[in-house]
């Protein structure tokens, strides 16, 4: 199947500072996710794990309906079983790329997220929602089940009860509810979405990026399970390992030392 733009118009990537945005490009269909889209998202995450200048990442949507509506249902329609288990296969692997990014990520939900919108979302650090959107994993209304991560990361966040209610029952909730349970971080107003985003991600920046990175990596053990010891042991490592030789390390010293503003170099 040709698709309708070059793969590469899909979804954008810009660089503002230290933060990376990317887009997903398709507002004529509410950013939803065909098989080309999924392609470009899966190359920009892989330029994105390599690029140590970024020191976060934001996922939004283009437009002000959606964040992502879900797959393209009706790029769906004409699929065979066959291309169905292969769009389902690189869906779920490309989630779990922006999942593994080392950089901190966050969802800007600045419209609808349902079903692949929200576990696109849910792979992401932490969830940041416009006032007024609805979130949902609502696949069961479509007789299938959430594919690409939902039912596992959902969990991981609100809870097993409360996610197999959403689930079970393909319930829309609005931002506010999601805030409650803590499918989201925070609630922004209509027209300050981007800003509450910036104050977050700025604030991340401005640490020291080697020790985001290992308190990313490192809390992420206690949502991937493992024992307690075993993650303890992990945690000290990252901390002699990775952050304890670091010039970071040393600068932060020294700038406490001098009463100045600590200038990172993530290294």
């Amino acid at each position: 199947m040709e698709p309708e733009r070059p793969v590469s118009e899909l979804v954008r990537c810009e660089t503002e500072g230290h933060l990376a945005w990317v887009t997903l490009d398709r507002p004529e269909v509410m950013n939803a996710l065909s098989y080309d889209t999924l392609l470009a998202l899966r190359e920009v995450t892989a330029g994105l794990r390599a690029d140590s200048h970024v020191r976060a990442v934001c996922f939004t949507g283009s437009g002000e309906k959606a964040f992502c509506a879900g797959a393209d249902l009706k790029e769906r329609v004409s699929f065979t079983e066959e291309r169905t288990r292969a769009f389902v296969a690189l869906i779920g692997d490309t989630f779990s790329d922006i999942a593994a990014l080392p950089q901190p990520t966050v969802a800007a939900l600045n419209g609808v997220a349902f079903g692949g919108g929200l576990e696109l979302a849910l792979a992401c650090d932490m969830r940041v929602a416009r006032e007024g959107v609805k979130l949902g994993l609502t696949e069961t209304s479509l007789a299938i089940i959430p594919g690409a991560g939902g039912t596992q990361r959902l969990p991981a966040v609100v809870g097993p009860a409360r996610a197999k209610e959403l689930v079970l029952a393909a319930r829309r909730i609005d931002a506010q509810e999601a805030l409650r349970i803590g499918l989201v971080n925070a609630v922004a107003p209509a027209d300050g979405l981007l800003d509450v985003v910036r104050e977050l991600v700025s604030a991340i920046a401005a640490c020291g990026p080697l020790a985001v990175r290992a308190a990313k990596e490192a809390i992420d053990l206690a949502s991937a399970g493992g024992s307690l010891s075993d993650n303890l042991r992990k945690e000290r490592e990252l901390y002699l390992e990775r952050v304890l030789p670091s010039q970071d390390r040393l600068e932060a010293l020294a700038a406490f030392r001098d009463k100045r503003k600590p200038e990172f170099r993530g290294e």
